[in-house]
């Protein structure tokens, strides 16, 4: 759909990214359109598959999740449907808000995010260690962090 996409569909999804609350007629001003043409875009943007949801963002440490960590998982068998079950294993896990098949030394990336060592223990316990298909896996405690940006550059 990229090559689709207008200069003010992408007016439109960059203000959105900074701000989804707007109503159309603030939309609109922003972007120097009107809110009619606003809304059509967006909800055609949306029935599409460009904008995959509108959500909030929360800060972790506010409702006491205090560690992320990111794990580095390597698959013991790369059969494809013992992939896909790591793959659903991982979608089902509260824990993990991230997650992603790379190429490299790990076949999956992981963040997790917990309330402390503790409840990362817990994790590891239920969902790594009971799962006969993970070889082995590294995980990394996060100190800061010093870049988060959900938004993509338009």
């Amino acid at each position: 759909m990229s090559e689709q996409l207008d200069e003010l569909d992408r007016r439109i999804l960059r203000a959105l990214q900074e701000n989804n609350r707007l109503s159309f007629a603030e939309l609109a001003e922003k972007v120097a359109s009107s809110a009619a043409s606003c809304m059509r875009r967006v909800n055609r943007l949306r029935s599409a598959g460009v904008i995959l949801a509108d959500i909030s963002l929360i800060n972790p440490k506010a409702i006491g999740k205090t560690l992320t960590v990111i794990v580095n998982v390597e698959l013991d068998r790369e059969r494809l449907d013992l992939v896909d079950e790591f793959k659903r294993a991982m979608r089902a896990a509260p824990e993990v808000n991230q997650c992603y098949m790379v190429t490299g030394s790990a076949d999956f990336v992981l963040m997790v995010t917990v309330e402390d060592v503790e409840a990362f223990d817990t994790f590891v316990k239920q969902r790594l260690y009971t799962n006969a298909n993970v070889r082995k896996f590294q995980s990394m405690i996060t100190l800061d962090r010093v870049k988060f940006e959900p938004r993509v550059k338009i």
